[in-house]
């Protein structure tokens, strides 16, 4: 049985050796091989261990790390975008409530606005009224005054005939006279 020697330290067993244990008993011999082999397997174990195993715990490690870093950053986004919803929430809340404030601020100022126009087309409607009620007083004073010298220059016209025919000189002047005084007594 030829024993040839590998790069890494293993044994490899030459063809005619396996052939030659095959017809010797078993496919286990109970010989010095055995203990070569338990070796090999320690040692690949070994190199398995420390060069594969090693760093896929540590890589699986790490990635565990990163989902749990993962989760708890989402949950702390979670927890920030359920404070930015309730912040919106109450400005618009808040917003809404100006919003009302506002439009019934604009609705008293209207209709306080309409009150005053209302109040300052009356006040206009009685000026004018009243304005209107001074020139009719005035034209009416107008017309009566009018009419009395109307009345008074007839009236003297007609005297005046009337006393030519029948008063004298003194009694004439007498008459004018108190004619005058009592015209203004009565203005």
């Amino acid at each position: 049985m030829s024993k040839i020697l590998g790069p890494l330290g293993f044994v490899w067993v030459s063809l005619p050796a396996v052939a030659a244990a095959s017809e010797g008993g078993g496919i286990i011999n109970l010989d010095k091989s055995l203990i070569v082999q338990a070796v090999n397997f320690g040692l690949l174990l070994l190199i398995l261990w420390r060069l594969l195993y090693r760093p896929f715990l540590a890589k699986l490690e790490e990635r565990s790390q990163a989902i749990k870093k993962s989760l708890v950053e989402a949950q702390a986004a979670q927890a920030e975008a359920e404070r930015q919803r309730e912040e919106h929430t109450r400005q618009l809340q808040t917003a809404y409530a100006e919003a009302q404030s506002i439009r019934e601020a604009a609705l008293k100022e209207a209709a306080e606005e309409q009150r005053r126009l209302g109040e300052a087309a009356r006040a206009e409607a009685g000026r004018i009224v009243e304005a209107a009620r001074a020139e009719v007083e005035q034209d009416v004073r107008r017309a009566k005054q009018e009419l009395r010298e109307e009345v008074a220059d007839v009236a003297v016209s007609v005297a005046e005939r009337l006393i030519r025919k029948s008063l004298r000189d003194d009694d004439h002047r007498k008459i004018v006279t108190e004619a005058i005084q009592q015209l203004e007594r009565t203005r």
